[in-house]
């Protein structure tokens, strides 16, 4: 592995399909270590991070010292391409990685059943192993549990390379990175530190400009105020002044009158002179610019079932592959119930819901499903969807991108929604159809963090029935009041314990 940094040099970057560039003229040098690459939904993490990795080319511009570069990718579809080799790799390196991810030699058989925790440990160790001189990691602790957070977190303090990384975990990014870029497209601004030191600065820097723009705009509007009575005066002085009506013989009155007119040259100068320091001023006022804070709250138009439940399910138990299976007692919810689903990688979260959504007491129509992940050709048929919708009907959902924190004219000029703003379009269709049950797998994976907090607020005034698997303890302690925790026992079986 080469220790070279990577630098870009006025990289810019625009999709075909859209009017106004993604990245515009950027300039930023990554060194050894790792960058958290931040923004909201659709600001062009991802791009930028596959623009190092060699999997896009610039618009213009250039890329510097990415060679011998390793994506790994938001979505876990598809077994790393030499999987296969890591795993039957016995050098100490490899078999201490497997250790610490705690990764088994029939992850690549047993890949179809795996969970998406688990498929995430082993795309990163893939990653690891191969020893990159550039590692581009997209929301690395999507999908997993503390534990096996904090063996992914111990892998990559390890890595010795040039990082990028972008996740939506503070803490991780607090951890790792030697600074932070901050997407707000088609600008972009570097701050040292990790999360929480970048956000301090940038909030610092947003206080600083949106101060120096309220003065801009005294200064302005005070000099405008000035030039508009001087000339008015200058207006009246002027008709005063005139030699008409005086005698052409008054030779005293017309004397006054060119004094006066010398002294009116030289405020007319001044005036001239005060008009300059007012366009200069408006020229200060358009160059202090200042972020615009897009409004994340929302008001989720659910609705209640009538009905005494929306599902009960006996005592039962599933196969969940390998010969493991799944017990759990009797489950029921009523239509105001809040369920937290919970256990670790590989318990059957993700199973359990399935079976669950199979025997809902509702209509198809009234209950919102969201799996852990999307698959592209399914988030390129959801957009077709969106866009297809008449217009008052697209202006609601596009309200509700809007209001969770994306742009909705970027997003309806994609070519392929990311992954967070699939999930708030999904969102944004089922509220419109008043959802008596909203079930979410893992809902924050792939969410930026104002648009967490504006999910939870949305979910919070839900009066429809809630059912969410997550990893995510402080969204589950605001929005849930019952948890189904799934055990693992030595037989790794696993069992529902309603709490």
């Amino acid at each position: 592995m080469s220790s070279e940094s990577v630098a870009l040099r006025d990289l810019t970057f625009i999709y075909e399909s859209a009017p106004e560039p993604l990245i515009s003229a950027l300039t930023v040098h990554f060194p050894i270590g790792f960058t958290g690459v931040v923004g909201a939904n659709g600001a062009g993490k991802t791009t930028l991070l596959k623009i190092v990795a060699g999997k896009l080319a610039p618009t213009s511009g250039s890329v510097l010292g990415a060679r011998d570069a390793t994506y790994c990718e938001q979505r876990t579809d598809t077994p790393p391409s030499r999987l296969g080799e890591f795993l039957d790799d016995w050098e100490p390196d490899a078999f201490e990685l497997r250790g610490r991810l705690e990764i088994e030699p029939d992850f690549l058989e047993r890949w179809d059943t795996l969970s998406h925790g688990e498929r995430k440990r082993a795309q990163i160790g893939c990653a690891l192993w191969s020893n990159p001189a550039v590692l581009a990691i997209d929301e690395p602790t999507n999908h997993i549990d503390a534990h096996a957070r904090d063996l992914l977190v111990a892998a990559l303090q390890r890595y010795r390379g040039v990082g990028l990384i972008v996740s939506h975990d503070r803490e991780l990014l607090d951890a790792l990175c030697v600074q932070c870029v901050w997407l707000e497209p088609p600008s972009a601004r570097v701050y040292p530190g990790g999360f929480t030191k970048a956000r301090e600065q940038r909030k610092l820097d947003r206080e600083t400009a949106l101060a120096e723009r309220n003065k801009a705009v005294r200064e302005h509007r005070q000099l405008q105020r000035e030039v508009a009575v001087r000339r008015e005066r200058a207006a009246r002085e002027s008709v005063v002044r005139s030699k008409r009506g005086v005698a052409k013989h008054d030779h005293d009155a017309r004397e006054k009158i060119d004094r006066a007119r010398v002294a009116d040259g030289k405020a007319g100068a001044s005036l001239r002179q005060l008009g300059g320091r007012a366009a200069q001023a408006k020229e200060r006022l358009d160059a202090a610019h200042v972020e615009k804070e897009h409004e994340t709250g929302i008001w989720l138009p659910g609705s209640r079932s009538r009905r005494n439940l929306l599902f009960e399910l006996d005592a039962g138990e599933i196969p969940l592959g390998g010969g493991r299976v799944l017990r759990f007692p009797r489950l029921s919810m009523q239509p105001d119930d809040r369920v937290a689903i919970t256990g670790p990688n590989g318990a059957g979260k993700s199973t359990l819901l399935r079976r669950i959504l199979r025997d809902v007491n509702v209509p198809e129509e009234h209950v919102i499903a969201m799996p852990q992940e999307i698959a592209a050709p399914q988030a390129t048929r959801i957009l077709a969807d969106a866009r297809a919708l008449p217009n008052d009907r697209l202006g609601h959902v596009l309200n509700v991108v809007s209001r969770l924190g994306s742009r909705p004219q970027r997003l309806l000029e994609s070519r392929e929604p990311s992954p967070g703003e699939t999930r708030k379009l999904m969102l944004a269709l089922g509220m419109a159809r008043l959802p008596h049950l909203i079930a979410l797998d893992e809902p924050t994976n792939h969410l930026d963090l104002p648009s967490i907090e504006a999910l939870e607020e949305a979910l919070a005034d839900c009066p429809c029935g809630l059912l969410l698997v997550s990893h995510d303890r402080r969204f589950l302690e605001r929005l849930t009041r019952t948890s189904w925790r799934i055990e693992i026992d030595a037989e790794r079986n696993s069992r529902v314990v309603v709490e």
